[in-house]
């Protein structure tokens, strides 16, 4: 009992709370199962491991792919899109555009993920490995608001594609369509029907997941918003309906908000589970993992308290089953995460451009790339290169060196939202000085507000950023990686465009020129 003691101390002065920690005697998980922002999540087993997929929105790679063994601890593993479609439309920045909520399956040995852009339409890639090589973008049904697609590969041998409705875009939402595709997955072959209308009793129903079991269909759907909806599920005999309609889980006594929309996933041993994201503000969409149960061939999510039929979210549950369970192995890189510029973490707020940055022996080369002269701050600046919040409470510290060539050079590590702050080193006239930086509402294009902090500054310096709960940010540098100096100002982070808070690094200039200077970044250490 001493020895379970120490352990659990351990990690408590580490403060882990990315991960959720598992006891081994309880055989227990905590929720959040990722406190990090992998909105929309989607998930399958084959085999014995389970992939997870995401929103990625407007920032490349996008479609992250995560991995588990036993559906509680998760590693990203890589990327399944480098860049957007269009290419051309994308190499500017397109905030909350993009991909949205896909969907992962697989079939006939073959890994298929289907995603819309609500601008352009629902796409299909494929690949017969989970890494890749994925293959180009198809653009399944063309058309603008047609979002979170998912398919089904029916037992009577058609394949059918439910999706539904972004009102911004298409004029109409709290609808579902099913249309029929082509064996292939890549075209529609019919018209296809509305087979549900939520405006009565689901509003804004949305990301459907079409299942089959036991003669019946299934969609999966949230209603009622993000932050403040609930878990309903159609069901029928018929493809195309009729469907009956029942809540099967909501925030209940919790304060799980949403809880919001995600995946059925059954262990190899026949568990039941569901995937689903709770919108925690600057902090993004985190996973949360719900035991599920079947009643009257309906399903019941998460703790059934009152025996209504209608599930609330666990804090705290047994760990899922799995037949030659193994356990996750976690390396030093979740207590200590050291970067080099080829962190599977961090994306481009665009599509990348191959002049941005170069490897080195140890380290990567950044170079300083031009804001466009209407912009008075970093919002729609592309090479932005960022990473979501890893936990609730945090340090990061990171190395970083600028070589400037040219006056109006910065480089510097930023917590980045619709406000923002960071703290750079900038080529003034005469010198290189230290700033501060905080822009409120940078979204609406309102100019940054600089401090120096520090004036004839090293051209290579160490930052350091303290997260604590609710999101509250306070930097800090230091000359020889031991002595931190606080900045007098403590910076609350806020999310993006359905995106969480990002951070991460910037370097450009306030001209175009044939020789940009440049920075590098010789390591990131992330303590949580």
């Amino acid at each position: 009992m001493a020895a379970k003691q120490k352990i659990k101390n351990i990690f408590s002065v580490l403060g882990i709370l990315a991960f959720s920690f598992c006891n081994t005697t309880a055989q227990t998980y905590t929720n959040p199962i990722l406190h990090e922002d992998y909105s929309d999540p989607d998930a399958i087993r084959v085999g014995n491991e389970f992939y997870m997929v995401a929103s990625s929105f407007n920032h490349t790679p996008g479609l992250p792919i995560l991995k588990s063994s036993d559906l509680v601890h998760w590693q990203l593993i890589g990327h399944a899109l480098k860049n957007n479609d269009p290419m051309d439309y994308y190499k500017k920045v397109q905030h909350g555009a993009g991909v949205w909520a896909p969907s992962i399956r697989f079939h006939q040995g073959k890994y298929y993920i289907y995603y819309p852009d609500p601008d352009f339409g629902i796409y299909q890639i494929s690949a017969k490995q989970i890494l890749g090589e994925w293959s180009k973008p198809v653009l399944v049904i063309p058309g603008k608001g047609l979002i979170d697609p998912c398919p089904l590969w029916d037992k009577n041998g058609k394949v059918y594609l439910v999706h539904a409705f972004a009102g911004s875009r298409a004029g109409i939402k709290s609808v579902l369509a099913i249309k029929e595709l082509n064996q292939d997955g890549t075209k529609v072959i019919d018209e296809g029907k509305l087979i549900y209308d939520g405006h009565t009793i689901d509003p804004t129903i949305e990301g459907p997941k079409i299942y089959q079991r036991n003669g019946w269909y299934y969609i999966f759907a949230p209603a009622g918003g993000v932050s403040t909806g609930w878990q309903t599920v159609l069901r029928s005999k018929q493809i195309y309906g009729p469907y009956e309609r029942k809540k099967v889980m909501d925030q209940g006594n919790t304060n799980i908000n949403g809880p919001h929309q995600g995946a059925w996933v059954q262990t190899n041993t026949g568990e039941d589970w569901f995937l689903h994201f709770q919108d925690k503000g600057a902090y993004g969409r985190i996973v949360h993992l719900q035991p599920m149960q079947w009643k009257n061939d309906w399903p019941v999510i998460g703790e059934d308290k009152d025996g209504d039929g209608v599930g609330e979210p666990v804090a705290t549950y047994h760990m899922p089953t799995m037949l030659k369970q193994r356990s996750q192995n976690f390396s030093k890189t979740n207590l200590k995460e050291v970067h080099s510029g080829k962190d599977l973490n961090y994306q481009w707020n665009a599509n990348e451009n191959v002049n941005w940055r170069f490897p080195l022996l140890d380290q990567f080369r950044f170079y300083a790339i031009p804001l466009l002269d209407s912009s008075k701050n970093l919002w729609n600046f592309p090479a932005l290169y960022l990473r979501k919040l890893p936990a609730e409470s945090f340090t990061v510290i990171t190395q970083l060196k600028m070589n400037s060539l040219q006056v109006g050079e910065r480089a510097g590590f930023i917590l980045f939202g619709k406000s923002y702050a960071s703290i750079e080193l900038m080529h003034e006239t005469n010198e290189m000085v230290l700033n501060y930086v905080e822009c409120l509402n940078a979204d609406k294009n309102n100019p940054e507000k600089k401090e120096i902090v520090l004036k004839n500054a090293p051209t290579l310096i160490y930052l350091k950023m303290q997260m604590s709960q609710g999101a509250m940010a306070q930097f800090s540098y230091s000359l020889n990686g031991l002595n931190y100096i606080n900045l007098p100002h403590v910076f609350k982070a806020v999310p993006g465009v359905w995106v969480g808070a990002k951070m991460g690094f910037y370097c450009n200039s306030n001209k175009s020129t044939n020789d940009a200077g440049f920075m590098e970044i010789n390591s990131v250490t992330i303590q949580k």
